[in-house]
């Protein structure tokens, strides 16, 4: 029987989704379970390995119920996942305790120690990302200074697609984006010794896997993975790159003649611009953001995060939500996002100014603060909920302008995926503070796709990675959307208040914490 299926996993902290698409980027089926994971007192966010992949196989045979003789069609299957955080096995393969995710912010005071020294110039120079506290270098520190019994079980640090490529294969790599921006050299796409050193791992460097391009080489699917997963064993398994990147490549950012910004509005809000040789990665002198290799010779993306995006929004829904509630009427997010355009049509632009830094792990670009907390400025007796609900999503299109405006020019054009991209009032605001025309892309799982363009490299169903986008991205690209004039005006006037009310707001947050740790 012909193999004529991709399979893509997407574990994402959200929801694990496996999606099967045939060789020219169609999407045949898709299957989907909530990922599950615990808050911990003091900022921490973990999550249980065993049941991680567990979901996973269990997305892969439901996948098999919809899509006939599943088994023998499928070419290859690529994973990628939720970035940075730290996943440790044993010499044996199983875990020792339970993951840290990137939500994980209690490393944020060893963060401060080693952004604070001269050396770390180094380091963002090699790794060309700033430091933040749900990366695996200073969570590692964190783990060695608190529970080191874990370490000297350990025999590898695993990201989540790591983990999830471990038991499908057996293998231990990670791949070139996040072994690059977490311990290495973007520019050689290899771990740096210097990079190890100044993060004070020297000693633990024998955690770090092997770094595999999944673009270039695949491995085979293990006989008990295909236990699990009811697929055939020696099936071609392909390390995907980190869920960032796959998604940006599944949404349109590789497009080296355009050149488009494309930004992800998903539960953290990805910003991030093209870089075609290392020479045309741009630095800046706050030490912050991601450069991750692209899964192209020579390509890098970069990126400015900020770390909560539709959280913000799920927040400020919650509260009306919860005040029904209060007087025993239900409604569901699904029920309350349709009422967002009309509640934003009743409110004027740019009345209020809102910080969007809800997450408890606080923020990380375009400058790094594990204090950063969300806010309104400028509220006043006339303001009422559709205010509140404009100026949240106002917010989010502030933070995306600071995020582009840090790594350069404003893109003449976003290439917008996330599903907050489905929002028309999202899309016109985003587009009048950027000054930049929208497209939205028809693909809905970009980051399964994605991982699954990389599979179709791999096995040489197309010649490079050019090829592939030509045939699974462009076609799917929607019409331009052009920014409206007049709020554009509005915005680039308002902009600048919104960029001094956090510089001035972090001496305030570092206090609140202060007193909040008596």
């Amino acid at each position: 029987m012909t193999r004529d299926i991709l399979i893509g996993i997407d574990a994402g902290t959200s929801v694990i989704k496996s999606v099967a698409f045939d060789l020219a980027g169609r999407q045949i089926a898709f299957t989907a379970l909530p990922n599950r994971y615990e808050t911990i007192p003091g900022g921490g966010a973990e999550q249980d390995l065993a049941r991680t992949w567990a979901d996973t196989a269990t997305t892969l045979r439901q996948l098999a119920d919809k899509v006939p003789e599943l088994a023998k069609r499928v070419a290859a299957i690529a994973v990628t996942g939720q970035g940075d955080g730290t996943w440790l096995i044993d010499r044996d393969g199983e875990p020792v305790g339970k993951g840290w995710l990137w939500l994980d912010a209690r490393a944020a005071a060893i963060v401060e120690d080693v952004r604070a020294r001269p050396e770390d110039r180094l380091r963002f120079e090699k790794t060309g990302s700033g430091l933040a506290a749900c990366q695996q270098g200073p969570q590692l520190r964190l783990i060695e200074r608190t529970t080191p019994e874990r370490l000297k079980r350990a025999a590898t640090g695993f990201h989540c697609k790591d983990w999830l490529y471990f038991r499908l294969t057996g293998e231990r790599a990670t791949d070139p984006s996040e072994g690059c921006f977490t311990f290495g050299d973007f520019s050689t796409r290899t771990y740096s010794d210097a990079v190890i050193e100044i993060l004070g791992l020297k000693h633990l460097k024998r955690l770090l896997p092997p770094i595999v391009d999944g673009a270039a080489r695949a491995a085979k699917l293990s006989p008990a993975a295909a236990g699990m997963t009811g697929l055939m064993a020696g099936t071609p398994v392909v390390l995907g790159y980190v869920d960032v990147a796959c998604t940006a490549l599944g949404a349109g950012l590789y497009d080296p003649e355009a050149r488009p910004g494309c930004s992800i509005i998903g539960s953290t809000g990805m910003h991030m611009r093209l870089a075609i040789g290392a020479d045309d990665v741009l630095l800046n002198d706050s030490r912050t953001g991601y450069t991750m290799c692209m899964p192209a010779p020579g390509v890098y993306t970069q990126m400015q995060s900020n770390m909560a995006a539709t959280l913000n929004i799920d927040w400020v829904l919650g509260l009306a939500a919860g005040i029904l509630a209060s007087q025993g009427i239900t409604r569901t997010s699904a029920e309350m996002i349709p009422l967002i355009d009309e509640w934003i049509a009743t409110s004027g632009p740019a009345s209020l100014l809102y910080q969007p830094y809800v997450s408890e792990a606080g923020e990380r670009g375009p400058f790094v603060d594990a204090h950063a907390r969300a806010g309104f400025v400028g509220i006043s007796s006339r303001h009422g909920y559709g205010d509140l609900v404009r100026a949240v999503f106002e917010g989010l299109a502030f933070a995306a302008r600071d995020c582009y405006a840090v790594m350069g020019d404003l893109p003449g054009e976003v290439r917008l995926t996330g599903g907050a991209a489905r929002s028309n009032a999202l899309r016109k605001i985003l587009g009048a503070a950027l000054g930049a025309k929208i497209r939205t892309s028809k693909r809905e799982e970009a980051g399964a796709a994605g991982a699954a363009m990389i599979a179709a490299v791999s096995i040489g169903q197309y010649g490079s990675m050019d090829d592939c986008v030509a045939e699974w991205v462009l076609p799917l690209l929607g019409p331009a959307e052009t920014p409206d004039a007049a709020l554009a005006d509005i915005y680039d006037r308002t902009y600048p208040a919104y960029a001094q009310a956090w510089a001035a707001l972090r001496p305030v947050w570092r206090t609140m914490a202060g007193s909040r740790k008596d």
